[in-house]
């Protein structure tokens, strides 16, 4: 469809972008749209050549690896020829002496106390607003709702309540209190009443003991709300709140009327522009800022039906206490949120420049989220996001300290434009590509004021492994490459070089997403790896993910743990640089098949609803019908892996198809429940979803860097366009 712009100088604005700015953006800040828009045009004029010179470095150096892997087809790589190449095309840049980053004004959540973070698409209001909200969880409904607790024989939760399941989640909350917060002498399952006495907390048993807590100071203070007695209480940095209601119906079930246990969860949230929004015109564009703003400004809702009912979701207000000295204390009732704006590749129509071209979307989203976190930082009380007054930017995809150094001047811009104090922007950047994370000592340099955050991001990470190496060979199964030594010396590589940069208490170190929303008992098990191999936040998909994955955080003092892991010898660089080959290993025809069909799957699964619906993040269901979270970078790693294993001739382009088809099949079936869903294998001509999903594949060896986004976004645009 046609677009109407307004002209600002020498820049074109796209309607719905002028009118948010103009109507709502910019309310009591006190500058004009034409200051706006005259400052992304000087941001344009100054930075967007630079931009697009380092995107034809990229395509530069991987046009030389290619070459030099061609060169030495079926030959080892030998890794100290490898790498003095790397050195000699300026892949692999010198490292630099050592030093420790100056950030400063960082809100506690980040800096000095360790916690889950969600991620969530900014797009939906109602998942922005959830995630918003998930700073404190109630442990009970977590438990009861999820196969935390076995959901077999008498514990299945059922219809109805399930009062032999209640008792088990009773059982369980009491058990995570022991570690916790433990008394001295009994067991919280012991307990048949909670007392505060003075300044201390005791508890009386069965048998007529009074105990206290093992650590006194843990007790922090009390609040009552509806009648309900809440325990404030403390443990490595996190809160967590006994609630007493022995009126309740749940109360009634503990011996201790104990109705809930709420513990802070999400202390961060990431709102999300990129990977998981599916966001390809101004008008998309649009709704994420106006979502982002409302977020800032504090007053975003969502309205939604639930039994019939229209619901309105609102920002949780902030918690008040009443210490032990007497004073009240405000604990913050909503997540610290960052926004995650997109890298430096896409470009979007929603600004057209001077000559009439697209300009880079990640240079708008800078400016305008950095406008609607004005209103947050320029609050002089109430709910604020942060307490510091910093705006916390997350920044993925990209490639070396140049492109680093890019976003720091991009920020530095940002903030001259808008008379913002230099580094009030932070910045999260996320080690997800090959060339930050063999030179992520001097990525960090390059921001080493406004640092607060690095990550490690599987997928994306591989996605990029297996374009890098593209042409050295065919790469393992997916399942095979997680267990090659590259992934856990990146892994360790990236907390060695937070440490050694000086992050411990200052800025996060984090790790990757769940990906598995419905099999939360494994991760209860497997989840607290993050925190022993040195992250002070790690990703999950959802409020009652992060209530589960914060009881690590109290079972392990992740601060303790970074202090053992900075003396051990930094990971191997080799290591990382060695990619997950098949190096002369057979595979069955059987075993091709199945890693075909499960990665054509998961891209159509995925693919489809992004096309048809504009959902960017979504619970699909593989091929064992087990619902994983499927973002931009678990498709990229599958269409990746096709593109590989097609161009080193382990599949056939029959092969593929067949395969795709037969996928496309079962992922129609597995959304027949859907009234708006277009099935693809009835008309495969037609379906421009299917269309996208090959383009992935057949196309894959030469998309920029391996990314999704080029495709998706103009089949996107094309589905929109015949809606």
């Amino acid at each position: 469809m046609a677009q109407n712009y307004t002209q600002f100088g020498e820049i074109k604005v796209a309607q719905p972008l002028v009118d948010l700015v103009e109507n709502q953006m910019l309310e009591g800040l006190g500058f004009s749209s034409e200051h706006v828009w005259a400052s992304f045009a000087r941001i344009l004029e100054t930075l967007a050549p630079r931009n697009k010179e380092l995107l034809a470095v990229r395509e530069n150096l991987q046009s030389k690896i290619d070459v030099w892997h061609k060169e030495r087809a079926g030959k080892p790589i030998d890794q100290r020829e490898y790498q003095d190449f790397l050195k000699e095309i300026g892949y692999l840049v010198p490292e630099g002496p050592d030093f420790s980053i100056g950030t400063q004004n960082v809100d506690p959540e980040i800096a000095t106390v360790a916690g889950p973070q969600l991620v969530v698409p900014v797009m939906n209001a109602r998942f922005a607003l959830n995630a918003a909200n998930a700073r404190w969880g109630s442990l009970y409904d977590a438990y009861y709702g999820t196969d935390a607790i076995s959901v077999a024989g008498d514990l299945a939760p059922g219809k109805a309540y399930n009062a032999k399941r209640g008792d088990a989640v009773i059982a369980a909350a009491a058990g995570f209190l022991d570690e916790a917060a433990p008394l001295a002498g009994a067991k919280h399952a012991d307990i048949v009443q909670y007392v505060v006495e003075g300044e201390e907390l005791q508890a009386k048993t069965a048998t007529g003991e009074t105990v206290g807590l093992q650590s006194p100071s843990q007790f922090v203070g009390t609040r009552t709300v509806k009648g309900a007695l809440g325990i404030l209480l403390k443990n490595n940095g996190l809160h967590l709140e006994i609630v007493i209601d022995p009126n309740d119906p749940i109360g009634r079930q503990s011996s201790a009327g104990v109705k809930d246990v709420n513990i802070e969860s999400a202390l961060t949230a990431i709102q999300d522009c990129e990977d998981s929004v599916a966001a390809v015109d101004a008008e998309d564009k649009a709704e994420v800022y106006g979502n982002w703003l409302g977020l800032m400004k504090g007053d975003l809702t969502s309205q939604f039906n639930k039994g019939g009912k229209t619901m309105t979701r609102t920002l949780n207000p902030d918690l008040d206490f009443t210490t032990t000295n007497g004073e009240t204390i405000s604990l913050p009732g909503r997540s610290l949120l960052l926004v995650r704006n997109v890298g430096h590749l896409m470009t979007i129509d929603a600004v057209l420049d001077k000559d009439g071209n697209e300009v880079p979307e990640g240079m708008l989203d800078a400016l305008m989220t950095v406008i609607c976190a004005m209103h947050d930082i320029n609050k002089s009380g109430g709910q604020r996001n942060s307490r510091a007054g910093s705006i916390y930017i997350v920044k993925p995809k990209m490639h070396g300290p140049d492109e680093v150094k890019l976003a720091n001047d991009l920020f530095n811009m940002v903030e001259d434009e808008l008379g913002l104090a230099r580094n009030t922007v932070k910045i999260g950047v996320m080690d997800e590509e090959r060339r930050t994370t063999v030179n992520l000592k001097e990525c960090i340099r390059a921001v080493k004021d406004r640092i607060v955050f690095i990550n490690t991001g599987f997928l994306d990470r591989t996605g990029d492994e297996i374009h890098t190496s593209m042409q050295a060979g065919p790469v393992l199964p997916k399942g095979a490459i997680k267990a090659q030594p590259w992934l856990s010396a990146y892994e360790n590589w990236n907390v060695d070089n937070g440490l050694e940069a000086g992050f411990s208490g200052k800025a996060q170190i984090g790790k990757g997403m769940w990906a598995m929303p419905d099999e939360m008992a494994k991760m209860v098990v497997a989840k607290i790896e993050h925190l022993q191999a040195g992250a002070n936040c790690a990703w999950v998909p959802s409020p009652t993910a992060a209530t589960l994955h914060a009881m690590h955080y109290h079972q392990l003092n992740v601060f303790d743990r970074q202090a053992e892991l900075a003396t051990r010898p930094k990971a191997s660089l080799t290591d990382i640089l060695t990619p997950p080959l098949l190096s002369g290993q057979n595979l069955s025809t059987d075993e091709v098949t199945a890693e075909l069909e499960n990665n054509a799957q998961g891209i159509l699964g995925y693919v489809v609803r992004w096309i048809d619906h504009g959902i960017g993040c979504s619970k699909v269901p593989d091929i064992h019908d087990v619902g994983l979270m499927e973002d931009r970078a678990t498709l990229r790693i599958s269409s990746q892996h096709i593109a590989n294993w097609l161009e080193h001739g382990l599949v056939s382009k029959d092969q593929v198809m067949t395969a795709m088809k037969k996928m496309a099949a079962i992922v129609d079936q597995q959304n027949a429940d859907d009234a708006s869903y277009k099935p693809m294998a009835g008309d495969f001509d037609t379906s421009i979803a299917f269309a996208a999903a090959c383009d992935l594949v057949f196309e894959g060896v030469n998309q920029p860097s391996g990314y999704t986004e080029p495709i998706l976004h103009h089949r996107r645009k094309q589905a929109k366009t015949q809606a």
